[in-house]
């Protein structure tokens, strides 16, 4: 791989991840808009590594909290507010984990056409605009209720479909379902934790499966820029977001998936 190439990548994941504009969709664009080939299954699992120890390590706190008060409520069989929403954490995963089990060749097969990537782009961008804009909601993420959760994790299971966003599809239901913001925002970005750390380890078995060959400086460089970038925009995304809303990345979405229309049709 070019040092180009593995630069870009890596600030395109870092940042991509966790901004609603759709991480999966700009990675696959980035080939197809370019003439640098596939990047190879081992650099994808160190894209996702980095994004998953910079999300790890910016709320290494809250996630500590909540394992101690997640054990603690197995044993008391009672719930506080962390172990509420690490139970919250653990099921809202599981809709994205069965519908990845159902829907993964086809996922990445059938949809991952630049013309699905506009349309998802554009319709869920529309979404989220329309969350943002009648938006009313103050709830913190300690105040998430079994139908929240529910709502959530559905909406992350259609992720899947390229152009969606994770974050911006569960950040859309957070909102609906009258978070602010920024805790719309912080619960999506705690449920992207197992979400990322089973997309590694069922890239790293593939990975050992196929003997692709390694190049390991590629590995080491991919993984800590996008660590860094997705540490950044996790960092900023919090601190601005109640500011700017949600509007910006609306128009952003739309803007290229016209383009892409425009482009591939």
């Amino acid at each position: 791989m070019e040092w180009l190439q593995v630069i870009v990548l890596s600030i395109v994941q870092g940042v991509t991840e966790f901004l609603p504009i759709s991480s999966s969709g700009h990675l696959i664009l980035v080939p197809i808009l370019t003439p640098w080939s596939d990047q190879g299954l081992a650099f994808d699992v160190a894209l996702h590594l980095g994004s998953l120890a910079a999300v790890v390590w910016y709320f290494r706190s809250d996630i500590i909290a909540m394992i101690l008060a997640w054990f603690t409520s197995l044993k008391t069989r009672s719930l506080t507010p962390d172990s509420k929403l690490a139970w919250a954490i653990i099921f809202g995963t599981i809709p994205v984990g069965l519908a990845g089990l159902a829907f993964k060749d086809v996922v990445e097969t059938v949809f991952r056409s630049p013309i699905y990537i506009a349309v998802g782009l554009i319709v869920f961008g529309l979404l989220l605009g329309w969350a943002d804009w009648r938006h009313k909601g103050e709830r913190e993420v300690h105040s998430l209720n079994w139908k929240d959760v529910l709502v959530i994790g559905l909406a992350q299971a259609v992720a899947l479909f390229p152009g969606t966003s994770r974050s911006g599809i569960t950040m859309t239901a957070a909102l609906f379902m009258g978070l602010s913001r920024e805790a719309a925002a912080r619960f999506s970005f705690l449920l992207s934790i197992p979400v990322i750390f089973l997309a590694c380890g069922l890239e790293t078995k593939t990975l050992i499966e196929s003997a692709e060959p390694v190049d390991w400086t590629a590995v080491f460089a991919g993984i800590v820029l996008s660590g860094v970038s997705a540490y950044l925009c996790i960092h900023y995304f919090l601190a601005f977001i109640k500011r700017i809303g949600m509007m910006p990345f609306v128009i952003y979405r739309i803007v290229l998936g016209g383009l892409l229309l425009m482009v591939f049709w």
